[in-house]
């Protein structure tokens, strides 16, 4: 499976003879070279990111498969000491959950989750509703007289299994995609097709009634940067944030993924840091939920490298953290052994990508210590959501 990625453009704003405070800081982050070689990336204390973060009320957690835990048992400590939430990769995204109408497989997750009740972690669900990663049944069985009913089914039958045990669920994940031409701006997806839009109304309903209990997020990519894609997302995505709000859907949090990409940003921090209050505003919280890096362009030098990279997430986590709303950081993998960019952004010099705060060997990198910095400086929530 693959996971969304973007390249950003140049901004809408350039040529127009203003510059901001913001535009300043941006244009200094715009190269490679143009990070200090003094910038200071050192952590205090020996507190993992775990411990970083319950200290201020937040969660800190990776993204992992089950089978990564049974067969590497470095990688299993390095999960129980780093995190304090965990999302499952794969295991419950509706191929390997639901590989026939009739039959629910939840012996990968489960495992999963023993894991993190063990070592007293949270765990989130990805995802309940998606245009991909659908098993071949669905595109064969699926139409307007009984999409309902199968969506009814297989959001019930899976939340139901998980109640009480799941801190938080992706419910629908990425139904924006302006490139689809459509006023809303949702995405031309089989449920769309079949259901019209109040599919997403529909999938919040059933899962709050099946568990009452869990933060139910939508979740999506693309809002990390001005661009005029990244102004369009976001704008999208807080119309359809209203609407569900207006409708009374019980909605409870936005996931913004936040797949970077160092080697071409435009990462503005007060429109993001803006668009975050927005969000704030409709009384939802905000989970930063698949934060990785696209590092394919930048120089082969790792010490070079993983200095660009810490700089990325210190900058982006430093305006995302500084809202109160948001309650939880996960990265889309804790060490570079495992991470999906090896074979969906793979460096063109052949050199191992390196965008997760453990290294391949489960050493921490300046990447860790940019997230621990973030989480260090930011302010006090009152505990653990």
């Amino acid at each position: 499976m693959k996971r969304r990625t973007f390249v950003l453009g140049a901004g809408a704003f350039t040529g127009m003879g203003i510059v901001t405070a913001s535009e300043r800081w941006q244009s200094k982050q715009t190269s490679v070279s143009a990070i200090p070689a003094t910038r200071n990336f050192t952590v205090s204390g020996k507190a993992t990111l775990r411990q970083r973060a319950a200290t201020k009320g937040l969660l800190y957690g990776a993204a992992l498969q089950s089978k990564q835990l049974e067969t590497d048992s470095v990688f299993s400590r390095a999960i129980a000491q780093e995190c304090n939430i965990i999302v499952p990769e794969f295991e419950l995204k509706w191929r390997t959950v639901r590989p026939s109408p009739s039959v629910y497989h939840f012996a990968p997750a489960d495992k999963l989750l023993s894991f993190a009740h063990a070592h007293n972690m949270k765990t989130r669900g990805h995802t309940l509703v998606w245009h991909e990663d659908l098993p071949s049944w669905v595109d064969s069985a699926l139409n307007s007289l009984n999409a309902k009913q199968i969506l009814t089914d297989h959001i019930s039958t899976v939340v139901k299994h998980y109640a009480g045990k799941m801190h938080s669920w992706d419910v629908v994940n990425e139904a924006i995609e302006p490139k689809d031409g459509r006023s809303d701006g949702l995405r031309n997806s089989p449920w769309l097709t079949m259901l019209g839009p109040e599919y997403i109304d529909l999938a919040f309903r059933v899962a709050a009634e099946s568990d009452p209990k869990a933060v139910l997020t939508y979740n999506d990519f693309g809002m990390d940067y001005d661009t005029p894609f990244g102004r369009k997302k976001r704008m999208l995505v807080l119309n359809l944030l209203h609407q569900l709000k207006a409708n009374g859907t019980p909605i409870h949090a936005l996931g913004i993924q936040a797949h970077l990409h160092r080697d071409n940003p435009n990462f503005n921090p007060d429109s993001f840091s803006t668009f975050l209050q927005e969000v704030a505003d409709l009384g939802l919280k905000i989970m930063i939920t698949e934060l990785d890096l696209t590092e394919k362009k930048l120089p082969t030098d790792t010490t070079l490298r993983d200095r660009t990279i810490a700089a990325a997430y210190e900058d982006y986590l430093t305006v995302a953290l500084s809202q109160p709303a948001v309650i939880a950081v996960l990265t889309w993998g804790l060490s570079d052994r495992y991470t999906w960019l090896s074979t969906a952004e793979p460096r063109t010099d052949g050199a191992p990508v390196r965008p997760l705060p453990l290294d391949a060997q489960m050493k921490r990198k300046l990447a860790w210590n940019a997230i621990a910095r973030s989480l260090d400086k930011t302010t006090q929530r009152s505990m653990i959501p």
